[in-house]
C-alpha cells in the first residue's frame, strides 16, 4: 500500500509555512534551482546535474549543525504544497548566518517569499539564537530587495562590480537583519507561548 504522507509544517504563517528539508523533494529542489531566473539571481552561469544535486543533498543532510534548511510550503490551499526552500548557513563562532531562498516560478510575486523569509528569520532568532542574519543580492534584482526589506532586512552597503546580471557587470546589495528589528508577531513565540 502506497500511502501519501501529509507534509510536515513546523511553522505556519498566513500564506507560507516552513517544514523540514526532505530527500523526497530533492528532484523538485533541483528543478527550481535550474530555473533561469534563479540562476541569474544567484549569479550562477551553469546548470547542475540531477545526480550532483542528489549527492549534494546527502552532504547537506549530514551537515545539520551549521545550517538551517527548510522546505517552503504554500499554505493557501487545503493541503500545503512545496514551492521552494530557504537556508541560513551558520557561522557558530560569531552567531551569524547567511540567508538564501529559492522559489518556484509560479510562487513568485505572491508574498510567499516574503513570509517564508520572515518565518526563517523568526526561527533563526528565536530558536537558533543568531545575533545577525545577512545576505547579498544582485542590485538589479529590485523585486527581491523589496521582499527582503518587507521581511525585516535592511540595506547596509554595496559590493561594487562583484556579480553579473544578464551578461552585464552588477553590484551586490548587502543586507542584514537583527532580532531587535524583527517585524511583527513571532510565529515561534506563538507556538511556545500560545495565548490562553
Amino acid at each position: 500500500m502506497n500511502e501519501k504522507r501529509e507534509p510536515i509544517v513546523w511553522i505556519r504563517g498566513d500564506g507560507a509555512g516552513l517544514g523540514p528539508f526532505s530527500g523526497d523533494l530533492v528532484d523538485q529542489y533541483w528543478q527550481w534551482e535550474q530555473d533561469p531566473a534563479v540562476l541569474v539571481g544567484y549569479g550562477r552561469q551553469t546548470p547542475d546535474s540531477l545526480d550532483n544535486r542528489r549527492e549534494g543533498y546527502q552532504h547537506q543532510a549530514r551537515g545539520t549543525d551549521d545550517q538551517l534548511r527548510f522546505t517552503v510550503y504554500d499554505m493557501s490551499d487545503a493541503e500545503p504544497a512545496p514551492v521552494g526552500t530557504t537556508a541560513v548557513l551558520i557561522d557558530h563562532h560569531v552567531r551569524t548566518g547567511e540567508f538564501v531562498i529559492q522559489l518556484s516560478a509560479a510562487s513568485r510575486g505572491r508574498g510567499i517569499g516574503t513570509e517564508a523569509t520572515r518565518l526563517t528569520l523568526d526561527y533563526a532568532f528565536h530558536i537558533t539564537n543568531l545575533r545577525c542574519v545577512h545576505l547579498a543580492v544582485l542590485s538589479p534584482n529590485t523585486a527581491a530587495i523589496r521582499a527582503y526589506e518587507k521581511a525585516g532586512f535592511r540595506t547596509i552597503g554595496e559590493r561594487r562590480q562583484s556579480g553579473y546580471w544578464l551578461g552585464e557587470p552588477a553590484n551586490e546589495t548587502l543586507m542584514d537583519a537583527i532580532p531587535a528589528d524583527f517585524p511583527g508577531t513571532s510565529a515561534v513565540r506563538h507556538i511556545v507561548e500560545p495565548a490562553l
